[in-house]
């Protein structure tokens, strides 16, 4: 079992392939997930991106694209190792888990904001 462990979901109202396209560029990555250096594992098209992860954390992660209703929900997971793990207090090790998890956070809602923007609450969104 990975030391850092994020699972997480989002509803977005939009397709699989507008979110996928938001997905798709290292120029994204680079801003959600500075820190990390990140390569392409799986492109699955409008079902996700599987990611590996290197830097200060060791590992993979992926974003799989669930049809729901009118969107897809955003599931987001992370899997990884940080650099110096075995000299980590518990303390530091929940903080760096808090730290990978709100990075994931800001990315699913950055996504459904700027694809949501100008849609009236309950209104199908357009194709």
């Amino acid at each position: 079992m990975s030391s850092i462990q994020v699972a997480d979901q989002t509803f977005i109202a939009a397709s699989g392939a507008a979110v996928a396209d938001v997905l798709d560029g290292p120029n994204n990555w680079r801003k959600w997930w500075p820190d990390l250096t990140v390569e392409v594992r799986e492109d699955r098209g409008d079902k996700g991106i599987r990611w590996t992860v290197s830097g200060p954390l060791t590992g993979t992660m992926e974003v799989w694209l669930q049809p729901s209703l009118d969107g897809v929900i955003l599931h987001y997971f992370l899997h990884a190792e940080p650099q110096g793990v075995e000299r980590m207090s518990p303390r530091d090790l929940l903080a760096a888990n808090r730290v990978r998890r709100v990075a994931g956070r800001n990315m699913s809602f950055e996504i459904k904001a700027r694809l949501e923007a100008g849609r009236p609450a309950g209104v199908t969104p357009a194709a």
